[in-house]
């Protein structure tokens, strides 16, 4: 017995020692590797989508500012005003345009002084918005931020202190880059839309002002000379151009010091301000290539399925950090507000609700007739206006024979004798009308896909707390092989 007892531990050691052995000579022995996949390439894809995602702002920046100033031929730190309504005619620059306002814009550079701007006394709703390269508002001046009165108000940059005249005011905040970007609404009356007359918003429009502090009370100063806008590169044969207008526009606007941890990982791949993606090796290379790609396809379809957004009967809610979304950390919000309306507005300012599915979650199509249905007291509660507006999916507005791309409040819908208001969405003229001319509560849409954005200027408490429920669109079924009543 003894024997047998000594004879199993004997055998059980040396079958440990074996395994343990075997054990280690199979972890000194190395992977096989498939011949046909390059991690070094998928390595710098899969981290390059997550940078792509977080850079997006400095890619689209450097093409927006620059398409916004040398389209119009204007120039660092002075006034473009638009002087006619978005309409289908408008291709360029993306956005989803309102139909409600004319515009004004600047592009400015705030790294050595603030610039003043100065507004007249307004009879009508306006606001100024301006936001940072990231994205991301830092201050308003307009009805509801300052007030309907006449004011001088101070736009300051990064790391400025100094004295401001007695006659001008210094706004909530500023801008965290040197560059930013200033975007004025000024509404348009529907007479004056229905008339075509603008003088009075054009004599408006002129009187908005930008001036350097310097030369504020001050008409002998020297004129100053502003750095150059970076002009992108639009090499559209690079797969690599996208890395490149990031690498170069994070160095004269840097970003956040709180990403630096982010930054360290992005460096590894060759992203992040002044950095070369061209000394990368060549799996590198492919592997960014294809993040661009897909990155800013994850950016495209995050923002038609909804995501950060709260979905009420197919309308989408943006999120409470909307306009400022690096506050959030949410990197792909922060892209999709980029991407899909370039500058996002605070909610407390304007909410767009987005939708792109029936009350069936259907994607909408000009394929099929669609009812959307107010019931008395159910439309929104706003201080200034709300109006709907029809795109296509390259968020451009729709053309129609009856030049019409929103209907609202301001639009002079007809409501029925129960005190409900009923919009016709469909390509063809409803059967109810009788004429183009004769049907008020029409929105058409396009043959094939759609959006469309609900705006609330100055939204009341039931929208800000996304506790009000717009109505789901009903889908009425194919369109009318006649297209309604001639």
């Amino acid at each position: 017995m003894f024997f047998n007892g000594l004879l199993h531990r004997i055998l059980k050691g040396v079958v440990a020692v074996a395994i343990a052995i075997s054990l280690l000579l199979s972890a000194a022995t190395p992977p096989v590797m498939a011949a046909d996949f390059d991690w070094e390439e998928e390595y710098a894809y899969s981290l390059g989508v997550q940078a792509y995602i977080y850079a997006f702002p400095w890619a689209y920046m450097s093409d927006a500012y620059w398409t916004r100033m040398t389209g119009e031929n204007g120039t660092v730190n002075q006034f473009f005003h638009y002087r006619e309504l978005r309409d289908d005619e408008f291709v360029g620059g993306g956005g989803a345009p309102n139909n409600d306002t004319l515009y004004s814009h600047a592009v400015l550079y705030l790294g050595g002084e603030p610039l003043i701007l100065s507004v007249p006394k307004m009879s009508r709703y306006y606001t100024f918005e301006m936001v940072d390269y990231r994205g991301d508002n830092f201050a308003y001046v307009g009805e509801r931020a300052t007030g309907t009165e006449a004011g001088n108000y101070a736009i300051v940059g990064p790391n400025w202190e100094g004295e401001l005249p007695e006659n001008v005011q210094k706004i909530e905040g500023f801008s965290t880059t040197p560059w930013a970007y200033l975007f004025g609404r000024t509404l348009v009356e529907e007479e004056e839309r229905q008339t075509g007359n603008l003088n009075e918003l054009y004599d408006i429009q002129n009187q908005y002002k930008l001036t350097p502090l310097s030369q504020w009370n001050n008409s002998a100063a020297p004129e100053l000379v502003w750095p150059e806008l970076l002009e992108p590169d639009d090499s559209s044969d690079d797969p690599l151009v996208d890395w490149k207008n990031i690498n170069r526009a994070m160095v004269d606007n840097p970003p956040d010091p709180a990403d630096t941890a982010l930054l360290d990982l992005f460096k590894g791949i060759g992203v992040g301000p002044g950095l070369d993606v061209e000394l990368q090796s060549e799996s590198t290379k492919r592997g960014l290539a294809r993040a661009a790609v897909d990155g800013l396809q994850i950016i495209r379809d995050a923002f038609a399925n909804g995501y950060a957004q709260n979905q009420v009967n197919g309308w989408n809610y943006p999120p409470p950090y909307t306009g400022r979304p690096s506050l959030s950390g949410n990197w792909l919000f922060r892209a999709i507000q980029a991407e899909a309306g370039f500058v996002g507005n605070d909610p407390i300012e304007a909410i767009y609700m987005n939708v792109s599915l029936d009350g069936d979650d259907n994607p909408l199509t000009g394929a099929n007739r669609y009812e959307l249905k107010f019931e008395d007291g159910q439309e929104p509660e706003v201080e200034a206006f709300w109006s709907i507006t029809m795109y296509n999916p390259d968020r451009t507005l729709v053309a129609n024979p009856i030049d019409r791309f929103l209907v609202g409040d301001r639009s002079g819908m007809n409501k029925a004798e129960d005190g409900s208001t009923t919009i016709y969405i469909q390509h063809d003229l409803p059967s109810v009308c009788s004429s183009q001319e004769d049907c008020p509560n029409w929105l058409p849409a396009p043959e094939g896909d759609f959006f469309m954005f609900m705006r609330l200027y100055l939204p009341g408490y039931p929208a800000l707390s996304q506790y009000w429920e717009p109505p789901s669109l009903e889908n009425l079924g194919p369109a009318e092989p006649s297209g309604g009543a001639s």
